[in-house]
């Protein structure tokens, strides 16, 4: 079995686009959406939900109105400026500035407040028409998302073990924060898709020396290359200087849109064009297990 996560320097670069291509030529793969702050791949896949499970959030600050004296002393040493009085003069938290650091609790004079773990969050087991699929929903601004994801490729691993799947496709969280550090720790390869813009070349290179400090091999895919071919031709030049593989190189084409609002992956949408064929190569240069053996012999020397 092999684990291939699909990441991006920064969002709208085609990461999401690419993994459910991947996903539909793959044969049976087990899916996870690893992008667990916007998760959207079920857009694509349309999922049936089998499981939910809840998961833990960060800590929340509330407020024993009983015994608060007003002493404000919570609001003046809060960084976040999450408490605050209300329209009827109570003192308040706001859920969504609150970062859980309990300090408010530990000043607090008349031992009023309580931090209080919460469950908002939910992580499901699902059935799509390309395999069995693992993602979750966060509240916006919760916390925990690289223990989120960790938790989904576990998921993930066991489900491929029960379906004795061939291949695990990860969906990964774009930039190089937590989720997508826990998305590319211990995976077999990264599928790393560069957009071809200045931010989209400056992006990859910070999300290149991420993946390159777990010794995880890279592969490349540039999405949009003829919108700047200048600067692809750069992108090309910094990948061969690296020795990173450029599997293929997909237009700019209003197809790819529709076929998104459309809720198929490419190839569903255009099964025989140029860019399914390119995603075919992908896919080929995935399965054949020396690509591996090569990378990581590389990575390790």
């Amino acid at each position: 079995m092999r684990e291939i996560t699909v990441i991006s320097g920064k969002g709208g670069a085609g990461k999401t686009t690419i993994t459910g291509a991947l996903t539909s030529l793959l044969n049976k793969p087990v899916i996870t959406d690893c992008d667990v702050d916007a998760a959207d791949l079920y857009l694509l896949l349309q999922p049936e939900v089998q499981e939910t499970h809840t998961f833990p959030g960060g800590a929340k600050a509330i407020i024993n109105q009983q015994l608060c004296v007003n002493c404000r002393k919570c609001i003046n040493h809060c960084r976040f400026d999450a408490l605050h009085y209300n329209e009827d003069g109570v003192l308040a938290v706001n859920d969504y500035k609150c970062e859980g650091c309990g300090l408010c609790k530990n000043i607090c004079p008349a031992n009023a407040i309580e931090m209080v773990q919460e469950f908002s969050n939910r992580w499901y087991v699902s059935t799509t028409r390309y395999g069995s699929m693992i993602h979750a929903h966060m509240k916006p601004g919760e916390e925990n998302s690289g223990k989120l994801v960790t938790k989904l490729r576990d998921a993930a691993r066991k489900k491929a073990d029960e379906n004795q799947a061939s291949f695990i496709i990860n969906d990964g969280p774009p930039g190089i924060g937590c989720a997508a550090i826990a998305s590319v720790t211990g995976t077999d390869m990264v599928v790393m898709v560069i957009e071809a813009s200045k931010s989209g070349f400056h992006d990859f290179k910070r999300a290149q020396t991420l993946v390159d400090s777990f010794k995880t091999p890279i592969v490349a895919v540039i999405n949009k290359h003829d919108i700047n071919k200048t600067l692809t031709a750069e992108i090309e030049k910094f990948l061969g200087e690296l020795n990173i593989p450029l599997l293929a190189k997909i237009p700019f084409d209003k197809n790819l849109v529709d076929a998104t609002t459309q809720a198929l992956t490419y190839p569903e949408y255009q099964p025989d064009d140029a860019i399914t064929e390119s995603l075919r190569n992908i896919v080929t240069y995935l399965q054949k297990p020396e690509n591996y053996e090569k990378k990581q012999a590389q990575s390790a020397s």
